[in-house]
């Protein structure tokens, strides 16, 4: 894409990726179809297979604390109370590249349907039955997405993404790219969670500069 766009670093099941959900809702309210967003899955804690303890569980809650303060945002960890629950992001990660295929305003959507889902909500997204109940809220059919989901291939595109952010040297979620410039360059909008009101306010700037 060679026209301004923004590209998100992000995960379903990174806390301050649900804190920054409102601003990316700001960010396509405002500028809609002229400043298009890609997104991109960071991959967290992708693959993960032991068992959260009752000490992590207490500890992530905790982090959690920080993040309602800064947002405001609602926190329900009944997610986590499966026994054998693991911290694995990839499969709701999974879940947001099978919705991308059908456009970046449906990834962003169900990125932040995932988020809410699991923190807000307090539902389990690291299973296929939940992730597939999100799926068809935002209108894809259960069946074929669920197909696409558990296939191969979602799992290859998915690790991909995880593989440009690394190469981006992208350390940390929310992470908000914009570019190119003028001259063919990306930059950083913001490495960690920020306000709406900061956020617009480099945008805006910074497309007054495109344009001028």
């Amino acid at each position: 894409m060679t026209t301004p766009h923004l590209i998100y670093f992000s995960d379903p099941m990174c806390s301050w990726c649900y804190g920054f959900s409102p601003v990316i809702e700001e960010i396509r309210r405002t500028f809609g179809a002229a400043l298009p967003i890609r997104v991109v899955m960071g991959g967290l804690r992708p693959g993960t297979e032991t068992p959260m303890t009752p000490e992590a569980k207490l500890e992530l809650a905790d982090h959690w604390t920080h993040v309602h303060e800064a947002t405001g945002l609602p926190f329900n960890g009944s997610g986590m109370a499966r026994p054998g629950f693991a911290y694995d992001t990839d499969p709701a990660a999974r879940a947001v590249v099978v919705a991308r295929r059908d456009g970046e305003e449906l990834a962003a959507a169900y990125l932040a349907r995932a988020q809410r889902a699991f923190y807000g909500e307090g539902r389990d997204v690291t299973t296929a039955e939940v992730l597939a109940d999100l799926a068809e809220e935002l209108g894809l059919d259960r069946a074929p997405f669920l197909s696409s989901w558990a296939s191969e291939a979602a799992k290859s595109e998915t690790w991909r993404d995880y593989a440009i952010s690394q190469r981006a040297g992208v350390t940390g979620f929310p992470t908000l790219v914009a570019g190119p410039n003028e001259d063919g360059v990306y930059g950083v909008v913001t490495r960690g969670y920020a306000s709406g009101d900061q956020v617009l306010g480099v945008l805006r700037d910074w497309l007054a500069r495109i344009a001028a």
